[in-house]
């Protein structure tokens, strides 16, 4: 592997999740209304530099926090600023890097339009992906109450100590209780590179999607003339760089929510990429090349730390959460009529001790988890794949097994008699099958305590915005 090759593909582990944008309003008029026939592009621009991030690497947890209007000329809006977040009691040893993706393409004005914290427990013990959305309505410490995507650019632009990077952090710990400890951005024209030195990545696309693609991404996105609609069905779907980004960006004919799902898709798929090749072991000769791309402040050391983590990492233990629907409350604000989240605080908090508890390290136990056997149709094995993947996002670990021609109409579960009723009751709902999808086989030999027999007319495509806490 040539170190021009190897660079990209470590951007690929650290910042997949951190180059999913979309256009700024002003730079690109609304496509055009038609029908258009799928097809493929190919070929990435050039990729562009950044600066490394400002931010501390350990945030002071009770600060005092400076008074509203410290700084800028921000409108106040005439809401009630809440107080600050008691901040969540995470592990010791656990590290927290936010992920960004801004949709600056010139000049230096943008928004942090893509918010991803990666929260990484010590020893490898698992992780969490949790996506923020953009419109999220806090406290930009020292300024007012804003989108969260404004706190990057209002950091900047107005003199707050520690600049844009800080203001998130800052913004992020008030709001959230979540300390940041390290950042890591990247644009547009270096995620495209990312996955196309990578080879392309192989997307487990669960819902299928149409939406507004440029024909070209060389093609000016002004003229209309210059959009077509793009269809992507659901399967494990092969994308090369602008496939990917078109794929993660896209939200004209979604929302907000899933498109968050499907950055999520495309960040597991960067990994599994990226273990596949065998990547990480590259981390200490490429940390150069890395931090000329990438935007971050992770130094070396604790890079190389938690490379060596990675390996332990299978996709179950990689928890997928949001900050989704059952934790925000959508709000118009009266001075200007802008459409904002407002976030819900008990829910969040129910979420936050889904998402980042874990069991305790213990040398003599070692962790335990639940495998299923997945068995999909010949006809269609992608399927299964699709299943997999809802699985993992649970922390369920998943084994596909050899595909059959006649598996049935209807998805169902049998249960071995190896694990408990509980268990079998939360892979019911995980899946979204009803109790009498199980199928009772008594096999003290089973390599497995369940095996999922995926019908024909099984449906891949779930929200994993909702119900999220179980």
């Amino acid at each position: 592997m040539t170190p021009r090759r190897a660079v990209p593909l470590l951007l690929a582990l650290l910042a997949a999740g951190c180059n999913l944008f979309q256009h700024s309003g002003a730079a690109v008029l609304p496509p055009p209304k038609g029908t258009a026939t799928p097809r493929t592009d190919t070929g990435p621009p050039v990729v562009t530099p950044t600066a490394p991030a400002r931010v501390p690497s350990t945030p002071d947890l009770h600060r005092t926090w400076p008074a509203p209007l410290t700084y800028g000329t921000v409108t106040p809006i005439p809401t009630v600023i809440p107080t600050p977040v008691e901040p969540f009691p995470f592990d010791p040893g656990v590290t927290n890097i936010l992920l960004i993706g801004s949709d600056r393409r010139q000049g230096t004005s943008f928004r942090t339009d893509t918010l991803i914290l990666v929260s990484i427990q010590p020893g490898g013990r698992g992780a969490a992906l949790l996506s923020i959305p953009r419109d999220l309505f806090v406290y930009l410490p020292g300024f007012s109450m804003q989108r969260i995507n404004s706190a990057y650019t209002n950091g900047e632009q107005h003199g707050y100590p520690g600049g844009g990077p800080a203001l998130l952090a800052d913004t992020i710990l008030y709001n959230l209780g979540i300390p940041v400890h390290y950042q890591a951005r990247i644009e547009m024209d270096g995620f495209r590179q990312v996955i196309d030195t990578l080879g392309g990545i192989d997307v487990r696309v669960t819902c299928p999607y149409t939406d507004w693609r440029l024909k070209s991404p060389d093609l000016p996105p002004e003229d209309e003339a210059n959009w077509e609609l793009f269809a992507t069905s659901a399967g494990v779907v092969h994308m090369d760089g602008d496939y990917a980004l078109w794929y993660a960006r896209a939200r004209a004919h979604s929302s907000d929510f899933d498109r968050a799902r499907r950055q999520q898709e495309v960040l597991r798929a960067s990994y599994r990429q990226a273990l596949r090749l065998e990547l990480i072991t590259h981390v200490p000769e490429l940390y150069l090349d890395l931090t000329s791309m990438v935007s971050t402040d992770i130094p070396l050391p604790v890079l190389v730390e938690l490379a060596a983590m990675a390996p332990r990492l299978s996709p179950a233990e990689i928890r997928s959460r949001f900050l989704g629907r059952d934790q925000v409350t959508g709000w118009r604000v009266p001075v200007n009529g802008a459409q904002v989240l407002l976030p819900n605080a008990e829910a969040i908090r129910l979420l936050l001790e889904d998402a980042f508890r874990f069991d305790p390290a213990d040398a003599l136990i070692p962790q335990s988890f639940t495998t299923v056997e997945i068995i999909g149709e010949a006809a269609n094995p992608d399927m299964a794949w699709l299943a997999a993947e809802r699985l993992e996002y649970y922390g369920f670990r998943t084994h596909v097994g050899q595909a059959i021609d006649a598996p049935g109409g209807q998805t169902h579960l049998i249960d071995f008699g190896l694990a408990t009723a509980e268990t079998r009751d939360e892979l019911l709902a995980v899946l979204g099958l009803p109790a009498a999808a199980v199928e009772l086989q008594s096999d003290p030999a089973s390599p497995f305590p369940f095996r999922l027999v995926v019908g024909t007319a099984y449906d891949p495509c779930f929200d994993p915005t909702r119900a999220q806490v179980r």
